[in-house]
């Protein structure tokens, strides 16, 4: 994850959620109390939010301590950081930061029950389905997750789609407009659905086939006809579910776009130990 990066939109998101000042936090505090802000787990999951909080940390100017890394498995009433110093700037900055490791860390969760359906036999990635401002983040989410992403934007591939096809006229005329104009290095990637689609795209040279919203019986077909040169991937109505019946189908890749559209987030609390609410 691009720490530079990080370190912009987390003094963005800081001025979006104090705007001028934390109102109450200055009323009710003289500014010279210190403490510490714990971090606790309120249910099960993958926790994913390490860099966040030693980010924030630094820009509210309070110390961080490290107890969970990315990754790891936590448990209800797990403690995963700790915030020392001025509670002023523990309480001004609560909010920004659960929002995030609660996001990161569902999408992780999320991700690893995805990749543990699929036990190995097939690679589960994300999509660009994420929210506007959040990709890196969620992203990085789906890789501790022990998943894979997918193109991060618009210009990391060529990705060919019903609609492109449609403008384009065909698979081949799509096809052979990319190749005339990107490198060797960018790879062409077709989104179909039928089997003639399928042929289409054989015949025309792409790198990767996309099969959308087929069963897995027609995979199973549709696979016969492609080289294994060419990577074969899954996208459209998978769920967690219906996961272990894809993972079989001789697919290299299924693109899961609810890993981050739809990730439930990970409840996680920020208490002040010694407070009316600390759990520990």
């Amino acid at each position: 994850m691009n720490r530079w990066h990080l370190q912009q939109q987390l003094k963005d998101f800081l001025i979006e959620d104090i705007g001028h000042q934390d109102v109450t936090s200055e009323v009710c505090l003289t500014g010279m109390e210190q403490g510490v802000g714990r971090f606790i787990a309120k249910e099960s999951g993958i926790f994913c939010g390490e860099d966040v909080l030693i980010e924030l940390a630094r820009l509210l100017a309070v110390e961080h301590e490290t107890i969970v890394t990315d990754g790891q498995a936590i448990v209800r009433g797990q403690v995963l950081a700790n915030w020392s110093g001025q509670l002023r700037s523990i309480l001004t900055g609560e909010r920004v930061a659960l929002n995030l490791i609660q996001r990161t860390s569902g999408i992780a969760t999320l991700t690893q029950q995805a990749v543990s359906q699929a036990a190995g036999r097939v690679r589960i990635t994300d999509t660009r389905k994420t929210t506007p401002g959040l990709r890196m983040l969620e992203k990085h989410a789906v890789r501790i997750g022990g998943g894979f992403n997918h193109r991060g934007r618009l210009d990391d591939a060529v990705m060919i789609k019903d609609n492109h096809i449609t403008v384009a006229g065909s698979i081949t005329a799509a096809v052979e407009r990319a190749k005339q104009q990107v490198g060797h290095t960018t790879p062409i990637e077709v989104e179909v659905e039928t089997g003639e689609e399928v042929k289409e795209a054989v015949a025309a040279g792409v790198d990767i086939i996309m099969l959308d919203n087929r069963s897995p019986e027609e995979i199973k077909t549709f696979r016969k006809w492609i080289p294994k040169q060419i990577t074969v991937e899954l996208s459209g109505g998978i769920t967690l579910d219906t996961l272990p019946a894809y993972c079989d189908t001789g697919a290299d890749y299924i693109s899961l776009g609810a890993l981050t559209h739809s990730a439930p987030a990970l409840d996680i609390s920020m208490k002040i130990v010694g407070g009316k609410k600390d759990e520990r």
